[in-house]
């Protein structure tokens, strides 16, 4: 097997690496992820990197090798430094306020609505109209997130809804007298 596509990824001081056959083990001082690997992809351990390497240049083994590479770079980040993402809430009456872990969101309807946290994600609720969601893994986070939203995307007329901070709704002209 020939070493085609090495790309090393740093382990920061604190983070153990744990590589055992298909499976690779992160741990830190925010927590543990876990993510199988393909056996075709060989993962090493040395000198405080872990390599990702292919066998050889076919494109499966590329794109495995890209994304094997890329999990294990986010779950180091997230066991280090964690990930989040803010939400936005514009509407009149629309809020959000944190029900012990749980979130509440009066979003429009006759009743609110309620969002249980997974393990591992936490929500925070710095005004009324945003929404914090944190955790160490970048897909659950990601995941949670999305859920959040869909409960009322934001319409294109007035744009009220719950976005992602950064996001930019197009809005639509809408009747004409």
């Amino acid at each position: 097997m020939s070493r085609i596509g090495k790309q090393p990824i740093p382990v920061p001081a604190g983070v153990t690496v744990v590589v055992e056959p298909q499976l690779v083990r992160v741990t830190g001082p925010k927590g543990e992820l876990s993510e199988r690997v393909s056996r075709d992809l060989t993962v090493e351990q040395a000198d405080g990197e872990v390599v990702v390497s292919r066998p050889s240049d076919r494109g499966e083994h590329r794109a495995l090798h890209g994304l094997t590479r890329s999990l294990i770079f986010n779950m180091v980040h997230g066991v280090t430094h964690g990930y989040e993402k803010r939400l936005q809430i514009q509407g009149v009456g629309y809020r959000a306020q944190l029900k012990g872990k749980s979130l509440e969101l009066a979003l429009g309807y006759s009743h609110p609505v309620g969002v249980e946290p997974p393990d591992g994600i936490e929500f925070e609720v710095p005004v009324p109209t945003e929404v914090v969601v944190r955790g160490i893994s970048k897909q659950a986070v990601g995941e949670v997130a999305a859920q959040i939203r869909d409960k009322r995307p934001p319409e294109p007329y007035k744009g009220k809804g719950i976005r992602y901070r950064d996001e930019q709704v197009v809005r639509k002209v809408g009747k004409r007298a």
